[in-house]
C-alpha cells in the first residue's frame, strides 16, 4: 500500500466526529434506557473515517445509486451509526430524539426497510459479509464501481457463514469489497479467544485469498490513509482490515469490561462519562 498522509485539519475533524459519535451514543441510550455503549465506542473512529473520509456519498441522497455501501455486521453498534446518518441528512435529526420509542424507525439494530442510509438490516450476526459479497457482485454486473464496506465484530467471526463468504469473495475477485474487523477482543460472554479462539486472524484471511491489513482502529490518520489506499488501488482481491480496538474506548471504567456490553448509566455515572469524553475531545 502507498501511504496517503492526512492534513492536520483532516485528522482533527475525524477525531471530533468520533467523539461526536460517543457523545450521541450516551444521549440516545439515555432515551432507550439500555444499549450497547462499549460496542459503539470501539468502532467510533471506524465510523468517523468511513463516513467522513473514505466513503463516496451525497448529502441528503441515501438512495444515490453510485454511493458506497456500508453493512454493519455488528448491528448492535447501530446507535453509533444513526447520528451520522442524521448528520448526512439521510433522516430528520429530530428522529434521534425518540430513539427506540414506539413508532420510531430507529431500533437497537438497523432496519433497512425503515431507516434511510442503512444498506442492510442486522439482528442475528454473521450474515452481512455474505450480503456484502452479493452487493459487490451486483455492482459488477451493473457496471458500477462503488465500494462495499462490511464492519464485522470479532466475536461474529466465530460463525462459519463468514468464512464461506470469504472463500467465494476471493474466488470471484471482488476487489471492491472491504471487510473491517473491529478487533476489540470481547463479546457478550467475555473474551473472544476464551469463547472460541479465532487467531491467527491475519493468516486465516490470507489463506482465504484476501489482502490483509492491520491497523490501530483508534488512529484516525492511519486508518483513513489505509482506507484511501485500498479504495484507490483495487488489485483483484477483496481486502480485510483488522482494526485493533478497545471495547469501551474513551471511558476508563468501561474499557475491556465485557459486563458493559449492554447496560445503562445512572445519573452520576452518566455525568462522569460525559465529563471524561468531554475532556478527551
Amino acid at each position: 500500500m502507498i501511504a496517503t498522509p492526512l492534513e492536520d485539519d483532516e485528522i482533527a475533524r475525524l477525531k471530533e466526529r468520533a467523539q461526536f459519535v460517543r457523545l450521541e451514543v450516551v444521549r440516545l441510550i439515555e432515551i432507550a434506557k439500555t444499549g450497547h455503549y462499549t460496542s459503539a465506542f470501539s468502532c467510533a473512529e471506524i465510523f468517523a473515517v468511513l463516513y467522513y473520509d473514505a466513503m463516496r456519498l451525497r448529502r441528503g441522497e441515501p438512495d444515490w445509486p453510485d454511493r458506497d455501501r456500508l453493512l454493519l455486521g455488528k448491528g448492535h453498534a447501530a446507535v453509533g451509526q444513526y447520528p451520522i446518518l442524521a448528520d448526512w441528512d439521510f433522516l430528520d435529526r429530530s428522529t434521534l430524539d425518540s430513539y427506540t420509542r414506539l413508532g420510531n424507525p430507529l431500533g437497537d439494530h438497523p432496519d433497512m426497510t425503515r431507516v434511510p442510509g442503512v444498506d442492510f438490516s442486522s439482528g442475528s450476526l454473521g450474515h452481512n459479509l455474505s450480503v456484502g459479497l452479493g452487493i459487490a457482485l451486483g455492482a459488477r454486473l451493473n457496471g458500477q464501481e462503488f465500494h462495499t464496506y462490511v464492519v464485522l465484530g470479532d466475536g461474529e467471526l466465530e460463525e462459519g457463514q463468514n468464512w464461506e463468504a470469504a472463500m467465494l469473495a476471493s474466488h470471484l475477485g471482488t476487489d471492491r469489497l472491504v471487510a473491517i474487523v473491529d478487533r476489540n477482543q470481547y463479546s457478550l460472554d467475555g473474551a473472544v479467544n476464551d469463547m472460541n479462539a479465532i487467531e491467527p486472524l491475519p493468516d486465516k484471511w490470507r489463506a482465504f485469498g484476501w489482502n490483509v491489513c492491520t491497523v490501530d482502529g483508534h488512529d484516525v490518520a492511519a486508518l483513513a490513509s489505509l482506507l484511501r489506499d485500498i479504495r484507490d488501488h483495487p488489485n483483484g482481491a477483496p481486502t480485510v482490515v483488522i482494526a485493533a480496538t478497545v471495547k469501551g474506548k474513551g471511558v476508563r471504567f468501561m474499557e475491556e469490561n465485557f459486563g458493559w456490553h449492554l447496560g445503562w448509566l445512572d445519573d452520576a455515572d452518566r455525568e462522569h462519562v460525559l465529563a471524561e469524553l468531554g475532556a478527551n475531545r
